[in-house]
């Protein structure tokens, strides 16, 4: 009883026979070469690019059209640095947000913004930002302000000074993108903390 070969077989066998019929000079080749010579300069600058620093998809599409690559070029150099790695959005969002969050003490609301401004989709700005949990973000929050609020070296003399000193601690986590309210509660309880102390 002779078995039939499977699918598998079949195609190791075609490519047996393929190989074993080739002969060096026939046919196109397996790379275009003119090809890879017009795409050579762009990818040397995506590769520098990237080698600077990560970048996501659409940010590196528009560096490298601002170089004034052909479009086609640049969309088939982005294919073959997503195919090979070099590029993943995913990774990119992720990365950005642990490390700004992190080093920078940024808020979510400038991060995604950051992120948007990147070219990165909503939902994969939102799936890197759960790694930022709200007990985090309020001792960021925390810290801004009562270092800022270190920095006030007198006593206020009166409410207008209070009020000064107090917009001040407040503009350092605004300009982090916290929200008005709570930054408004931890400036004023950081405040408050530094003129006892003084």
């Amino acid at each position: 009883m002779t078995t039939r070969p499977s699918e598998r077989d079949r195609k190791i066998e075609a490519l047996r026979q393929a190989i074993a019929n080739y002969t060096p000079g026939e046919g196109g080749g397996l790379v275009d070469a003119a090809e890879e010579e017009k795409l050579a300069p762009i990818k040397a600058k995506a590769v520098r690019l990237i080698n600077h620093r990560a970048r996501s998809t659409e940010e590196l599409r528009r560096r490298l059209l601002e170089a004034e690559f052909a479009p086609e070029g640049v969309e088939e150099v982005i294919d073959r640095c997503t195919a090979n790695g070099m590029l993943d959005d995913v990774e990119f969002a992720r990365e950005w947000v642990r490390q700004r969050a992190k080093n920078q003490k940024k808020s979510v609301a400038v991060l995604r913004r950051e992120l948007q401004r990147k070219g990165i989709g909503a939902a994969l700005i939102e799936d890197a930002l759960e790694q930022v949990d709200e007990e985090s973000q309020e001792r960021i929050l925390e810290d801004l302000v009562h270092k800022k609020a270190a920095s006030i070296k007198t006593r206020p003399a009166d409410r207008k000074e209070y009020d000064k000193a107090l917009r001040r601690v407040v503009g350092v986590a605004a300009r982090r993108g916290f929200p008005e309210g709570l930054a408004l509660h931890y400036a004023r309880r950081a405040l408050d903390a530094r003129i006892e102390e003084l």
